[in-house]
């Protein structure tokens, strides 16, 4: 999958705006340029919404009734088109076809994106981490967003069920139901995440490897309520079951299920150390980076759709020697990369390169 062009009209501080890409693309500039809008532009063309969490009509430029976004790309053997246009939502077209909704076009267009935002995924909690395995198999597992969508119906149902126990000691006996409905689907979750992270683990050993020199080994371990690694979806249900009425006095007296796939964790360690306890900013950085771009590897080897990767602002905090290997040394996707300093730019060994200023290329 190869994004030829876009044209861009209206859209955040670009008034227009007609680019032609390559495999390695770099676009620099000082910030508050454009560069970022850039990126989220092309963004748009998976269905999702904007990364940064911003509303559909926050998206057209200040004093402008409209704003459109057009591209051309190949996939499949063939050159499609799509198009989006956003008033107070988006309305999307591909090849010349309206859609019901922008999520059509990710069937067509899938990516793998890095901002400055996902550092979180290492700084912050494990909810970002869940996420970020959640969100992979989305993409992978067709059904996976329904199981995710009824563990959380039953969890919402069993937590109430906990604060009515506190009126009414009684209705404890009725927990059991919910447990069993939370095991069905919570099993199915955990399984499932703990294959995609051993199915992930070589490629981000390769990528972080290279970005390292070898200095650097990174691993990935799900931390539960219980040992997962080995354990098939009925095993790992019954396990659940004796989990949740095990820790039932704990959640009566927190009035919340305290443990669940909900409350899982990937950790993320460097040389066997938490990277996100003992982690310098370059390796944190670096751990992200290799997450996304091992995505990206593992979901072309899986659907044999070829996503794009987003890099944006990736440069940040990483050495000389982490930063060439992003320039010269990532093959077999098409891959977008924002950077301030015009100085990376200069060790691009293949590519094009984009400086934004206003909005514009100059």
């Amino acid at each position: 999958m190869k994004i030829n062009s876009i044209e861009i009209e209206n859209f955040r501080n670009i008034e227009n705006l007609k680019l032609n890409f390559d495999d390695v693309n770099i676009i620099y500039g000082e910030n508050a340029q454009g560069k970022t809008n850039l990126i989220e532009a092309i963004y748009l063309f998976t269905g999702s919404k904007s990364f940064r969490g911003v509303k559909d009509k926050e998206l057209v430029q200040f004093q402008k009734e409209f704003s459109r976004l057009k591209i051309k790309f190949e996939n499949k053997n063939r050159e499609q088109n799509a198009e989006i246009f956003i008033d107070k939502k988006r309305n999307v077209s591909l090849n010349g076809i309206k859609k019901k909704s922008a999520a059509a076009l990710g069937e067509e267009l899938k990516t793998v994106i890095f901002s400055p935002v996902h550092l979180s995924m290492v700084k912050d909690g494990p909810a970002e981490r869940r996420h970020f395995i959640d969100h992979a198999l989305y993409q992978l597992k067709s059904n996976y967003r329904n199981v995710v969508k009824e563990y959380n119906r039953c969890l919402l149902q069993r937590n109430m069920l906990l604060k009515d126990i506190a009126k009414n000691s009684s209705l404890a006996d009725m927990l059991y139901i919910w447990d069993k409905n939370l095991a069905i689907s919570g099993a199915k979750i955990i399984y499932q995440r703990n294959k995609y992270i051993e199915a992930l683990l070589p490629y981000a050993k390769e990528v972080y490897d290279g970005l390292s020199q070898g200095r650097e080994k990174i691993d990935l371990r799900i931390k539960g309520c219980f040992e997962y690694e080995g354990l098939g979806v009925d095993e790992i249900q019954k396990q659940l079951m004796f989990c949740f009425e095990n820790n039932k006095g704990n959640d009566i007296i927190n009035r919340i299920t305290t443990i669940g796939p909900h409350r899982d964790d990937m950790e993320i360690l460097i040389n066997g150390k938490s990277a996100r306890s003992f982690g310098s900013q370059g390796q944190q950085r670096s751990c992200v980076l290799s997450l996304k771009l091992a995505e990206a590897s593992l979901l072309k080897k899986m659907t044999d759709d070829e996503p794009f990767a987003l890099l944006d602002d990736v440069m940040s905090e990483l050495d000389i020697s982490r930063q060439d290997y992003i320039l010269n040394h990532i093959k077999d996707w098409q891959v977008f990369i924002t950077c301030c300093d015009a100085n990376t730019v200069l060790r691009l060994k293949n590519g094009k390169t984009f400086h934004i200023q206003n909005g514009g290329l100059i």
